[in-house]
């Protein structure tokens, strides 16, 4: 066990007329040191844990909002891309921007364990920057000229997956496996722009809500 700079220890010197055990009189063990260990102790299995407050009911929540959407999206015929398509899809990802936050707090707090731990902060570090990058080339892409041709719906899976498969690096197994099924949707969408409808269906809804399923049963919720 490591051991701190103010943990000081009795030695032993060895005099020319034979061995002879003589105190450290300057040396002090005054319980400082156990508690650097605990410490460390306590760093270290927070930073081997991982970040399980990931809201599998909630993600079932989050498909459901995104068939909805899906189903208002082809009520309105919106094309991908057009400001009635993005409209829904925005007002969307605020609902589940908001189910995700309650449902991963109402998950820490029922075990009884903080939201933002060391793994919840790796967590969010790695999740927000492919989500800000997304949230920059929409911009991008909308005011390109050519907004109907399944980019940004492409952007948004490809992207949402890479931000779900970095941050759940440091979680359970099954999230990262959703991020790869959201960037091989989002690669098919950016390949044939004609599945945007379908892939956005299939990815936010239907992903999320097996996957949810998963999550739930496995891990508590």
């Amino acid at each position: 066990m490591p051991t701190s700079s103010r943990h000081r220890i009795r030695r032993r010197i060895v005099l020319p007329a034979g061995s002879v055990e003589v105190p450290d009189f300057g040396a002090t063990d005054d319980g400082s040191a156990a508690l650097d260990d605990l410490r460390f102790i306590r760093r270290t299995m927070e930073s081997a844990a991982s970040f399980t407050a990931v809201p599998g009911w909630g993600m079932v929540a989050i498909g459901g909002t995104a068939l909805a959407a899906s189903a208002a999206c082809a009520l309105l015929r919106a094309a991908p891309g057009s400001p009635q398509w993005m409209a829904v899809w925005l007002a969307d990802a605020a609902v589940a921007l908001a189910i995700a936050f309650w449902t991963m707090w109402r998950k820490a707090h029922r075990a009884g364990l903080p939201l933002f731990t060391a793994p919840g902060r790796r967590f969010a570090a790695s999740f927000v920057p492919p989500m800000m990058a997304a949230a920059v080339l929409t911009v991008v892409l909308y005011h390109g000229g050519s907004p109907r041709d399944g980019l940004i719906a492409g952007n948004w899976l490809m992207l949402y997956g890479a931000a779900v498969v970095t941050g759940g690096a440091f979680s359970v197994r099954a999230v990262p496996a959703m991020g790869a099924v959201f960037m091989l949707l989002g690669a098919t969408v950016l390949l044939l722009p004609q599945t945007a409808f379908f892939a956005m269906a299939a990815g936010f809804g239907l992903c999320h809500i097996m996957f949810g399923i998963l999550v739930a049963r496995k891990y508590g919720g």
